[in-house]
């Protein structure tokens, strides 16, 4: 007897939500990406320290009517609620008590064993969203990988990628696309081994 081909259930992000709110999920690092239950990757010490000093040095270039949240999730469309390690959002903590905001004008990964999938994956997930900025804290490589300019590809996991990526070292800086003003250095996102 040949076996039926097996059938994924794709989940929306409304019965996600749901099933977050009734405590379904609770000590689980999870992140609906495209209809799909992904297992966060397990954080070691490197890996968490790291969101907390990204996090940090963003919050010192960003002026009022900006915020910093850190692994919180993202209302990106009908079947993705990913949580990046960083994301920079318009207005105050106290506008997202309804719901997780949907557009960030920064997303950010750090990415140490998650690398390939924060490339391919989470980037493609993200231009789809048209998030116009994009960054990678490279711990492998001790670099940030800045991708802009979201564009289709039909060969890109979710037919989107980035046009532009480059590679920052220190001594470099940078402003998010969004406050041309909010320089941040390079190495105030990269920790020292």
């Amino acid at each position: 007897m040949k076996q039926a081909p097996l059938t994924v259930r794709r989940w929306k992000r409304v019965e996600y939500d749901r099933l977050v709110d009734l405590g379904m999920f609770q000590d689980e690092p999870l992140e609906l990406i495209a209809g799909h239950l992904i297992v966060a990757e397990p954080q070691g010490s490197w890996h968490a320290a790291t969101i907390e000093i990204v996090a940090e040095a963003l919050r010192g270039v960003l002026p009022p009517g900006w915020v910093v949240r850190d692994e919180k999730p993202l209302a990106l469309d009908d079947d993705s609620s990913p949580e990046p390690d960083v994301a920079v959002v318009p207005g105050r903590h106290a506008d997202y008590l309804a719901a997780h905001p949907d557009r960030p004008a920064l997303a950010i990964e750090i990415a140490e064993t998650s690398l390939h999938f924060d490339r391919e994956h989470k980037g493609s997930l993200y231009a789809r969203a048209r998030i116009v900025d994009y960054w990678i804290v490279n711990l492998v490589d001790d670099v940030l990988e800045v991708y802009r300019e979201p564009v289709t590809d039909p060969l890109a996991p979710y037919g989107w990628r980035y046009r532009s990526m480059t590679r920052l070292v220190p001594p470099a800086d940078l402003a998010l696309l969004a406050l041309p003003a909010a320089h941040v250095a390079v190495a105030d996102l990269l920790p020292s081994r």
